[in-house]
């Protein structure tokens, strides 16, 4: 049976100021996309993207990050708690994001971009696509170092005690999805992408890839307490990617008959 480390949340500490490691995680996965992003710029070019568009991206898609997410939060998993308590849904600090809350934010930010830019939003889409999934492998790091989103109880021999959540022995759930949403889901969507597409097929793909794995991670994750399982004994987190999955399918049924 393993043990958590324990890490440190603080990586940084500077007098009063302290730079966290989940922080410092969402700097990495901007930093990859802004990498990534360049080089798929490069291989593009014919189809109009040059690297200097990665700046912009990088803008509308913090901002859809960040409010997205925050919002998201709120209204799938506490709306309760903050309409009680509306200021503090600016205490971000605290903790409390939601990807699914944070993809639609991104959804929404493309669009802008796409608007401005002069663009079709399902260009960019599928453009951006590819270059999402190694950010959310740095998310789910944070997580794992943070000792947070713990996993189920769980008798296997890989099991891991989170000591400052129990003594039990739980599935490391971050690494589930840090493996399946984050390497994997790159991994393919890389491959996917490198050959020529119908338009709306790599965005498809996206969708269809995190919601199954995502919903496959979830059987390891511990469901949110005050929340518990729902309906049919599934998550909050698999109840969101349903929808995901089907539009996914839709999506690559859709591009591939219209092409």
């Amino acid at each position: 049976m393993l043990v958590h480390p324990q890490f440190d949340p603080v990586a940084i500490a500077i007098g009063p100021i302290a730079i966290r490691w989940y922080g410092l995680m969402y700097l990495v996965a901007f930093m990859l996309f802004m990498w990534l992003g360049r080089i798929r710029a490069r291989r593009m070019v014919l189809s109009g993207w040059i690297p200097r568009d990665i700046d912009d991206l990088l803008f509308f898609g913090v901002l859809g990050v960040i409010l997205g997410g925050r919002l998201g939060y709120v209204l799938f998993y506490k709306p309760a708690y903050y309409l009680a308590n509306p200021l503090e849904i600016l205490a971000v600090w605290q903790g409390g994001m939601s990807f699914h809350g944070g993809f639609l934010g991104v959804l929404i930010a493309v669009w802008f971009y796409a608007r401005h830019s002069e663009r079709r939003w399902l260009d960019v889409t599928d453009f951006i696509a590819p270059l999402v999934p190694l950010g959310l492998a740095a998310g789910r790091m944070g997580n794992f170092i943070n000792a947070e989103l713990v996993g189920r109880v769980t008798t296997g021999p890989w099991a891991m005690v989170f000591p400052n959540v129990d003594n039990l022995p739980r599935h490391p759930s971050q690494l589930y999805q840090f493996a399946l949403e984050g390497v994997a889901l790159f991994a393919l969507l890389w491959w996917f992408a490198a050959s020529p597409r119908p338009r709306g097929a790599v965005s498809g793909a996206f969708l269809l890839g995190y919601g199954v794995f995502r919903f496959i991670a979830e059987f390891g994750r511990e469901p949110d307490d005050f929340l518990g399982l729902l309906a049919l004994n599934l998550s909050m987190g698999q109840w969101l990617s349903l929808p995901m999955i089907a539009a996914g399918i839709a999506m690559l049924a859709w591009a591939y008959r219209k092409r």
